[in-house]
């Protein structure tokens, strides 16, 4: 193992089972996320783009990205911070030889591929989204395979109208809340498509799950998942 505080002195990998490894989102980008079944990754969210080529080099770096064939990139919901990065990701696996294919919520997809800089917010980064194809439009209660094992995709509007959480149900419980649920707090609701009310109802429908690890969009990743339930849903 390299000494990683000095190669990158402020970011380095949490590494979650099962073969999953979380990237801290540096400056203004969400938490980033690898998945690994086989030779088939998930990657979850991208950032705004400003740091795909560092997370990118630490993952190919520490050895995360031998022997991959397949990436699907998926995206939580529709905000800059979340989807900047898409395309630069995509070129540099395609450089490896990965086979790319993006993947989200049906709502999330179109607002992608038509590029709505109203919800997307990338005006308030400075920067023009362009926009691109989605290949995988799910729906909620679809899978998203990746190797051997399959995410269930949940529906969670209300931070977005697209926002969308990822649910592994194995011998370690997973789940990418994207900006639905962080660790004692929830998304805000005051940006376009957003809903207070959905919020609270999509909060409700994820405490039905049993889950080992959340990994949120920003911030930490949650171990306490019914009692963090308890909290946010104080807060709404």
């Amino acid at each position: 193992m390299k000494n990683l505080e000095v190669i990158y002195p402020d970011l380095f990998p949490i590494e979650i089972p099962p073969n999953t490894v979380m990237l801290k989102g540096l400056n203004w980008d969400s938490n980033v996320y690898l998945f690994r079944s086989g030779k088939e990754a998930l990657v979850v969210d991208t950032g705004t783009g400003k740091n795909v080529g560092r997370y990118f080099s630490l993952w190919l770096g520490e050895g995360y990205l031998n022997g991959l064939r397949k990436a699907v990139i998926f995206n939580t919901h529709e905000h800059f911070d979340h989807i900047g990065g898409n395309l630069k990701m995509k070129v540099l696996f395609e450089r490896l030889g990965v086979e790319v294919t993006f993947a989200a919520h049906r709502i999330t997809a179109e607002v992608i591929e038509k590029a709505e800089s109203h919800t997307i917010l990338d005006y308030a980064y400075g920067e023009k989204f362009p926009g691109h194809k989605v290949e995988l439009k799910l729906n909620d209660g679809d899978y998203v395979k990746i190797g051997k094992r399959k995410l269930l995709l949940i529906h969670t509007p209300g931070h977005t109208a697209g926002s969308s959480c990822l649910y592994l149900d194995g011998e370690v419980k997973l789940i990418f809340t994207g900006d639905t649920i962080f660790k004692g707090t929830v998304g805000r609701t005051d940006l376009p498509t957003g809903s207070r009310e959905k919020l609270r109802k999509s909060v409700e429908r994820l405490a039905e799950l049993d889950v080992d690890f959340g990994l949120p969009g920003h911030g930490w990743v949650i171990k306490d998942w019914r009692e963090n339930i308890e909290r946010v849903m104080k807060l709404l």
